[in-house]
């Protein structure tokens, strides 16, 4: 294991980690940093369980190594509601009962932000096709998409 000096941004603030940069983001995330927030599902990029944003893009924390996160912006679920004020998104999601049994919640959140960041009004088939690499287990995705919905209205 070779350890490297690593900075970023982390929810806004400045981070340097001396860390194996072919660790892991999430691993780092969870073990080192304690913002468990972001699951662990299925470890192969494949449920989005692990999603937080680098970067204004959704990623796969399981395999981002921390080498390639150096120099940016990560933002995890923790970070949308700083002093404990709920980002709409978490809002929305509450109220629409998009979070059943909450385990895919955190992930589905991170990637619907990265969405609404890129397409801030999207249509309902925008939004479909923006979730769907993300799985959820409890079949909440019809009240996952009203969520996302209720925050992006057109005005």
């Amino acid at each position: 294991m070779r350890e490297n000096s690593i900075s970023f941004r982390l929810n806004g603030k400045p981070i340097r980690l001396d860390v194996d940069g072919d660790r892991t983001l999430l691993w780092v995330l969870r073990t080192d940093l304690g913002l468990t927030g972001t699951k662990f599902g299925c470890g192969e990029s494949l449920c989005g369980a692990c999603t937080v944003v680098v970067s204004k893009e959704a990623v796969r924390s399981c395999q981002v190594p921390m080498k390639a996160v150096r120099g940016k912006d990560v933002t995890t679920i923790e970070g949308l509601a700083p002093n404990g004020k709920l980002h709409p998104l978490q809002e929305a999601f509450a109220d629409t009962g998009g979070l059943q049994c909450g385990f895919c919640t955190p992930g589905m959140i991170m990637n619907a932000y990265a969405l609404l960041l890129k397409t801030p009004k999207p249509t309902r088939s925008q939004i479909r096709a923006g979730m769907d690499d993300n799985l959820c287990r409890c079949a909440a995705h019809h009240r996952i998409v009203q969520a996302i919905e209720r925050v992006s209205a057109p005005a």
